[in-house]
């Protein structure tokens, strides 16, 4: 049975959460505590996490960066009162598959609950390795001609996508999905603005731009 660890300090919003999911047929874990919920998602046992933001001992963006750090790729929906654009920002450049502010109804979490989990993760490697370009996975350090760069969360996830898919034309509506787990918006120029982040730090030579479909690694 998929299992959902819920990270969340608010007995009322747990319970709540998790009676709906067990309704939906989720096994459910609550954990109150950051550094618990921390550790009990690093056990591998959980399939996805709910994680709030106001949390006691670590606050929930320092037990995303940790997961994230520390090499685990399960999906995680940031659950928060805090409903600024820069604290969605910071949840997703950070690592979060979606982020959900508060109050939020049952449904509408359900739903981003079966997207995230239908979402394939990418093949496991220890590393991805194209032309001089090296991602080590698990520690989470991209290197270029041996010299290494520091990328966000978000820009890893989409040097990956690229360095998985060489010579294949990926779509913005892709990239958005697989990268920041959001649908489309054709508003959006997100990718666009990442894309040109990643040329400056690992090559403008290295993605090409196709004119109507996306981008491509050379």
């Amino acid at each position: 049975m998929t299992k959902i660890l819920i990270v969340e300090d608010e007995p009322r919003i747990a319970a709540f959460v998790s009676r709906g999911l067990q309704s939906a047929g989720y096994e459910t874990e609550m954990v109150e505590d950051g550094a618990d919920g921390l550790a009990r998602a690093l056990s591998g046992d959980a399939d996805l996490v709910l994680l709030d933001v106001g949390l006691p001992t670590m606050d929930g963006f320092e037990v995303l960066r940790e997961l994230r750090s520390r090499g685990s790729a399960v999906p995680i929906i940031m659950l928060t009162a805090r409903s600024s654009t820069r604290d969605t920002v910071e949840g997703l450049d950070g690592g979060a598959n979606d982020y959900v502010p508060k109050p939020f109804t049952f449904e509408e979490l359900l739903a981003r609950v079966r997207s995230r989990l239908r979402e394939t993760p990418l093949a496991a490697g220890v590393s991805v390795t194209h032309d001089d370009v090296v991602l080590d996975i698990l520690a989470r350090r991209a290197t270029v001609g041996g010299r290494e760069v520091d990328l966000s969360a978000r820009e890893f996830a989409l040097a990956e996508q690229f360095l998985r898919n060489p010579g294949r034309v990926l779509s913005r509506e892709l990239l958005l999905s697989r990268v920041w787990g959001m649908d489309f918006d054709p508003g959006s120029n997100v990718v666009d603005v990442y894309v040109r982040y990643l040329r400056g730090k690992l090559g403008a030579d290295h993605i090409a731009t196709v004119r109507g479909a996306g981008y491509r690694w050379e």
